[in-house]
């Protein structure tokens, strides 16, 4: 057979292997996708209230976007748990450390946190917020169960204690073992429901350009007007572009108590997308004692673009109470903190 024929054909099977199964080798590293330059978005400030009340915008500047890299500034996110098997709860484990490769101990606490760690799956589909637990020596673990075989993304969000007005969110590649089967983002919808609530997206994402995002949660039929404060919040966004998955944390306009901000139904995000492309966007609030989890798809586009759509009730993008499987404070979704909260 000709040697260029034979190439062709050992290609083809081995394409084909792979269609089938996702299967993870111990000598194979998960594909990091941090050598491109990254884009750049709008960091965040703490919003504070307006004068005349109502929550007031936070105030953005320009910085790379996030969870792209997985060393900045002098620090790096040493991912001691690259592979998972998909559908069994395995421990994972990492590392900050400093430029000169010591981990680091000592964090600025955001929002009741150390750490805020953020796992995704690369189409989207499943999200985890979570909050590990660190020991004495640095290193941070946290019990994980993914669904589905393929590829994901971890985020670790933080703040070194060192220096207090840094927040870094360093991101690495997770690979989980399994038959893999990809998922398409769900189709145009405006509104979502998570755990037999209802939440409509009211605004558009716009690249480069500030925009607000209000979030109106209801529950059969009737707006939920008592909304718990939720690690200092009554609610917490997060925002993947879809594709290289770049990270953009939003946090809410107003906090509980500053007199001008309602427990609900409402709960409102100022947010400036990097770039235009489809983004999946993941809220956290907190009734009932518990924390519920609701996602939507984004287009971001031109100046009066971005029209809002939602995930389907069938999809399990928005896992609810699994979204948040265990912190330091709290052993299983259902026993989960009646007094307090453990998402970002």
């Amino acid at each position: 057979m000709h040697a260029g024929l034979k190439i062709t054909t050992f290609a083809a099977a081995l394409a084909a292997t792979f269609g089938t199964a996702y299967g993870v080798g111990k000598g194979l590293d998960p594909v990091v996708e941090d050598s491109a330059a990254p884009p750049r978005h709008e960091s965040h400030r703490e919003a504070s209230p307006s004068p005349g009340g109502g929550g007031g915008h936070a105030e953005h500047e320009s910085q790379p976007a996030g969870g792209l890299q997985i060393s900045e500034r002098g620090y790096t996110l040493d991912l001691r748990t690259p592979q998972v098997t998909a559908g069994r709860a395995t421990d994972l484990s990492f590392v900050i450390r400093d430029d000169s490769g010591r981990a680091v101990t000592a964090y600025q606490r955001e929002h009741d946190k150390e750490l805020h760690l953020i796992v995704a799956s690369r189409d989207l589909v499943t999200y985890r917020h979570l909050h590990p637990t660190r020991a004495a020596d640095g290193t941070w673990s946290i019990p994980v169960d993914l669904p589905r075989a393929g590829g994901y993304r971890v985020f670790a969000d933080f703040t070194p204690a060192s220096e207090p007005a840094e927040n870094l969110t360093l991101g690495a590649d997770l690979a989980a073992s399994g038959a893999y089967e990809p998922q398409r983002l769900p189709a145009p919808d405006a509104t979502t429901r998570a755990d037999g609530y209802e939440v409509e997206l009211d605004g558009a994402l716009r690249p480069g350009r500030a925009s607000e995002l209000t979030l109106k949660v209801s529950r059969d039929g009737e707006p939920v007007t008592d909304l718990q404060p939720y690690l200092g919040a009554y609610g917490h966004l997060v925002a993947l572009r879809s594709g290289d998955l770049a990270y953009l944390h939003v946090h809410p306009n107003g906090e509980p108590g500053d007199g001008a901000t309602d427990p609900g139904p409402a709960v409102s995000f100022t947010a400036t997308a990097p770039s235009g492309g489809t983004y999946r966007l993941f809220l956290d609030f907190k009734h009932d004692g518990k924390v519920h989890t609701a996602a939507f798809t984004v287009r971001a586009g031109t100046a009066g673009d971005g029209a809002p759509t939602a995930v389907p009730e069938s999809s399990d993008a928005h896992e609810g109470s699994d979204s948040h499987e265990g912190s330091d404070s709290d052993a299983s979704p259902d026993a989960r903190e009646p007094s307090g909260a453990h998402g970002h």
